[in-house]
């Protein structure tokens, strides 16, 4: 869901609390997130960004006791190393990636994925307009993305002291909130990201 209002969420979580079920994960995607299919006003004005609305439901969650009963999914241009090691330090357990995949396959963004007729012969049924797709190169250029997103996460977590992204936290991250001011992203959020999988770590 793209998180706008959070009067739904909250009844869920008090749901899911007094039933003791609910579903097993929740995918939160921010509102930069989306396809060229997205009408523009949906993309420019609908939902908030990722990292405002992931942390107002988690926040929902953890108040009913409830954020550690869900796997927490997250998207929204996470595709880059920094921002899907901020997205573990806030609580995900794990990131889906399309528009940068989407973009090492060939996608030219021009937002033509809703009529059938992606020039780039991406998001459409045409054969004739998949045909120009050499298959072999363009599932070169999606592993090499895939593998090289995958060794600066590793990179960055070794160079942090440790073996797994998912195993930053709010206090391992800061950000610049003025001159000679920098705040930890768990003061800024107003929670610690709780750990849904606690033997990871003993384990690795």
């Amino acid at each position: 869901s793209a998180i706008g209002q959070l009067d739904f969420w909250d009844e869920l979580a008090k749901r899911m609390k007094t039933r003791g079920a609910g579903p097993d994960f929740i995918t939160v995607d921010g509102g930069e997130g989306g396809t060229g299919a997205a009408p523009l006003t949906f993309a420019d004005h609908v939902a908030l960004p990722f990292k405002v609305g992931f942390a107002r439901l988690y926040r929902a969650f953890q108040e009913h006791d409830m954020a550690n009963q869900v796997i927490w999914i997250g998207s929204g241009k996470l595709g880059f190393p920094d921002r899907a090691i901020v997205a573990f330090a806030m609580g995900c357990d794990v990131i889906g990636i399309a528009r940068e995949a989407m973009l090492s396959l060939g996608c030219i963004q021009a937002q033509k994925c809703h009529t059938g007729e992606c020039p780039a012969g991406i998001a459409t049924q045409s054969t004739w307009l998949q045909g120009g797709i050499n298959v072999g190169d363009k599932t070169q250029r999606v592993a090499n993305y895939i593998q090289g997103f995958r060794k600066e996460l590793l990179t960055l977590s070794h160079a942090a002291g440790y073996r797994h992204p998912a195993q930053f936290t709010g206090s391992d991250i800061e950000f610049s909130t003025g001159v000679n001011r920098f705040t930890t992203l768990e003061d800024i959020l107003g929670y610690r990201a709780e750990q849904v999988h606690a033997d990871f770590h003993s384990r690795k």
